[in-house]
């Protein structure tokens, strides 16, 4: 890891909102883990609660974080350092503090009481949902260089794939009931990280009453095996897109 990523990661792992977000993690976890019986309904308890919480952290606390450290970002600039090599090891020291934060608060408690399929694939949409949305951030950050416009971004973003895309997924499948969508529903599905990870995760609990019409289509047109490999490799792509489009914004942006 470069030198300025590891400045910005030790510099995050101090940070008093990240240590609560640490703890508040770790209480939720073992508290749902340790105290419900019902392994079924602890995991997906826990699925909810890592598919709100982790992408809102996520992408809120990297937003502000990128804003604080404009003047950083500048005094870097005016050394003799390429502004990819810049802007990478920023977005790699983000989104390394944020997935240990998950790793300490989630990981210790899912390893301790879930099973080590199920167990496994919630560490891993965990932490491909802190790259996702710290990448989601520092676009956000790079499009606008007002703060609360950036942060307003960040929001709705969040928002609209925690929340809005589900009704507007239900909607359209209400409309076109009646004509074999069957394949479509399967894309759209996969163009939202945060459907998409919860996906991955009921996949391996098996339980297709819960998967909702969007996963059980995609579940019948991928298959279990299928349908697991083809939700990593677009939850990658999502990871990736998002921050090479802010690099590219960087590259071209006078600061």
């Amino acid at each position: 890891m470069n030198k300025i990523a590891r400045f910005i990661l030790f510099d995050i792992l101090k940070n008093k909102i990240v240590i609560f977000y640490t703890i508040l993690l770790f209480i939720i976890s073992w508290s749902v883990l340790g105290l419900e019986s019902n392994y079924t309904k602890a995991t997906l308890s826990l699925l909810n609660v890592v598919l709100l919480v982790v992408p809102l952290v996520s992408i809120i606390f990297s937003t502000i974080y990128v804003y604080n450290s404009s003047q950083f970002i500048e005094l870097l600039l005016s050394q003799p350092v390429p502004r990819v090599k810049v802007w990478f090891n920023i977005f790699v020291g983000l989104s390394t503090a944020l997935v240990l934060a998950f790793l300490l608060g989630c990981g210790i408690p899912i390893l301790l009481y879930s099973s080590i399929e199920t167990g496994f694939s919630l560490i891993i949409i965990g932490i491909l949902l802190s790259v996702i949305f710290t990448s989601f951030a520092m676009l956000s950050a790079i499009i606008s260089r007002d703060r609360a416009k950036g942060i307003g971004i960040s929001i709705f973003i969040w928002m609209f794939f925690s929340i809005i895309y589900d009704g507007i997924l239900l909607v359209l499948m209400f409309q076109f009931a009646d004509y074999p969508i069957e394949g479509i529903m399967a894309t759209l599905a996969g163009l939202n990280p945060v459907g998409l990870s919860r996906i991955f995760v009921l996949l391996q609990l098996d339980i297709s009453a819960m998967l909702g019409y969007s996963g059980a289509v995609f579940q019948k047109v991928f298959g279990s095996g299928g349908g697991m490999g083809v939700s990593m490799l677009i939850l990658m792509i999502w990871a990736t897109v998002p921050f090479v489009l802010s690099l590219i914004k960087f590259n071209k942006k006078d600061l």
